[in-house]
């Protein structure tokens, strides 16, 4: 075992970790906590766990002090989680104090966990755990592992914990991500894979953190290549309406090889070559487009854009003007996840990375795919989308692969170029992509791996320049498995699998219903909607997500009166009542139409859950098939083909 102290009590702390670890080398962080734990903490290493415990009111108060960032970081646990389920992970959020805020636990371990003392309020300093990737993390201040025997306390040696901090706009630690296991199988390797996915999205509620907190700045974001603004990675330097910096993140430093008290404080001029009103023209006339700018002390080019300040007024946040977003973009949204999968689908997908967008119908595939195409550098080519499921199977293949002059009976005089030739170059979005028939699978396979596509009658092959995206609302794995579905061509349309949220768990469906209304008012006075009826759209399921939401917003903006949309111009399934009686009846005296509407919106979400299996769905609910199959005659919902 290597040493990594050189202070007199090496000797003692290179004894204990080559007693418990053998001859390994030793991570520096480890090390200095185990110091910690003797000489600081006096911790005795195999001592009973005594855990302190926060009551529920202290959970609470430090859980309020998070504020609105609670949210973001909840959303981003259940997208980390989602990454790695079903491999015995705990994924948990602490303050600053190591204090356990949150905690999404694999459901089969969860005793494990409660034994291992990681349950919400329990308190993981290094000064009562030892060295833990909680309490390490924070006297650290940066990401670190710690595996099994690696901990310093002996009761928690069959731990495995990968922790990153989240960082504030002054870079200090606010809270720890962390990721935690009991799994005896696993290794150093896997736990390497799951701390970068940790330190991922311990960087992501950092950067939304820091955008929130400096709304009221203008925000130059950069970075040394072009691809990265905007993602996860950009540098962000916040800067005063004095032309001062405020505040950076980690990336600032990183990208201007500067510290921190180097940088804030600073006019903008001295780090980079123009002025503030340079800065301000850019943010009003120019937001959306890079330009390429130099850094005053070594002339090092980067591509920067502006965000300007928002504005409070009477308490709400308006955005400054900007230049106008396509709709799709919108589409995407301020949730959490979404944004997640926005960063990871634009770095991957301008790398040439296939993607594949899992979701239920009408969650919003396409737009999304079509966000992710303006975003590429090949955003002035073609969007070429095809439904496989649309498509009668006998045309898919003239569709996609296209024909030559005379190659069948009725074929085009000229031929056609087909789909893929069409998007080449641009992008090629492969809509219902387990819908097509694995005849054609095949062929697909081969253009993939080949680049190039053979037309129907056609004697030699054409080069094509592709870019995928594929979607589905199916299980891929399971039609593999069945033998429905190629699984060479799942592996090659897989470069990472992008979950899409339904709408009902997005938390930013208020935003996603001013965006759709905006659109749906057909260029006449937009209306607005009564704060009942928000309160309707706000609270209802969804089982259609914004497809339906979408067609809802345009018939209600059809058929309002005085621009104001009330509950009366809702659909029956969302307010609970039927279009015949009054308007002014409100749901909760509908009698027990809420108790109905609540029952089919549960009977929907299980549906949904268990993919529409009639068997599942009944054993989850506690009753029988046949039970099952009345309520859904009752409630008019009719099964899928």
């Amino acid at each position: 075992m290597r040493s990594v102290l050189s202070n007199t009590s090496s000797t003692r702390i290179d004894s204990m970790l080559r007693e418990r670890l053998g001859d390994v080398n030793v991570a520096p962080h480890v090390a200095k906590s185990w110091l910690r734990c003797i000489e600081e903490y006096g911790i005795d290493a195999d001592a009973a766990r005594d855990t302190p415990v926060l009551d529920a009111a202290s959970i609470s108060e430090r859980q309020q002090r998070f504020g609105e960032l609670l949210n973001v970081a909840r959303a981003e646990m259940e997208n980390l989680y989602e990454q790695i389920a079903g491999s015995g992970y705990a994924v948990i959020l602490c303050d600053a104090e190591a204090a356990i805020l949150g905690a999404i636990t694999d459901p089969s371990l969860k005793r494990e966990f409660r034994g291992a003392g990681l349950r919400v309020g329990a308190v993981w300093s290094e000064r009562y755990e030892g060295t833990n990737g909680l309490g390490t993390c924070i006297a650290e201040g940066g990401p670190v592992t710690v595996y099994r025997e690696e901990h310093f306390r002996h009761f928690n040696m069959d731990l495995s914990c990968s922790g990153a901090p989240v960082l504030d706009t002054q870079g200090e630690v606010l809270g720890v991500l962390d990721a935690s296991t009991v799994n005896a199988a696993d290794t150093r390797l896997i736990q390497r894979h799951t701390m970068a996915l940790v330190a991922m999205s311990a960087n992501l509620i950092s950067r939304c953190h820091f955008l929130a907190e400096c709304r009221d700045k203008w925000i130059l974001r950069f970075h040394s290549r072009p691809e990265f603004v905007g993602l996860l990675h950009e540098a962000l330097l916040a800067v005063d309406s004095s032309g001062v910096v405020r505040a950076v993140n980690e990336s600032a430093l990183t990208q201007l090889g500067m510290s921190r008290d180097k940088l804030v404080g600073q006019s903008l001029e001295r780090i980079f070559p123009f002025d503030f009103n340079t800065l301000e023209k850019r943010a009003f006339a120019d937001a959306a487009t890079l330009w390429p700018v130099r850094d005053a002390a070594y002339g090092r080019r980067f591509f920067a854009m502006v965000r300007p300040p928002s504005v409070i007024t009477n308490g709400v946040t308006l955005s400054a003007p900007a230049a106008s977003p396509t709709s799709t973009r919108q589409h995407v949204g301020g949730d959490t996840r979404m944004q997640h999968n926005m960063n990871c689908g634009r770095q991957l997908f301008g790398r040439r990375v296939p993607l594949l967008l899992q979701g239920a119908t009408g969650t919003g595939k396409e737009a999304f795919a079509k966000a992710l195409h303006l975003a590429s550098s090949w955003a002035d080519k073609p969007f070429i989308a095809v439904n496989c499921a649309a498509i009668p199977e006998p045309l898919i293949e003239s569709e996609l692969f296209g024909y030559t002059r005379g190659a069948f009976t009725d074929a085009s005089r000229d031929g056609h170029l087909g789909k893929i030739r069409q998007s080449s170059g641009g992008t090629l979005f492969l809509d219902e992509i387990g819908d097509m028939p694995l005849r054609l699978q095949t062929r697909l396979l081969r253009v993939l791996e080949e680049h190039e596509v053979m037309p129907l009658g056609g004697e030699r092959a054409i080069p094509v320049d592709l870019h995928v995206i594929s979607a589905t609302h199916q299980d891929l794995q399971k039609m593999v498995q069945a033998g429905e579905f190629r699984e060479d061509l799942y592996y090659r349309l897989n470069g990472i699998t992008l979950q899409l949220p339904a709408l009902r768990e997005r938390t930013d469906k208020l935003d996603l219903i001013d965006t759709l209304l905006a659109e749906e008012s057909q260029g006449l006075a937009r209306p607005r909607l009564c704060d009942d009826a928000l309160r309707l759209l706000l609270n209802y399921t969804w089982p259609g997500n914004i497809r339906q939401l979408r067609n809802t917003l345009r018939t209600a903006a059809a058929l309002c009166s005085d621009s104001v949309i009330r509950p009366c111009n809702l659909p029956q399934e969302i307010t609970g009542y039927s279009a015949a009686e009054p308007a002014a009846t409100s749901v909760a005296g509908n009698g027990d139409a809420p108790l109905r509407t609540a029952e089919r919106e549960a009977l929907l979400r299980e549906l949904e859950q268990m993919h529409w299996n009639i068997s599942r769905t009944a054993s989850a609910l506690g009753i029988s098939r046949n039970t099952l199959y009345r309520k859904l005659h009752k409630h008019g919902i009719v099964l899928p083909d």
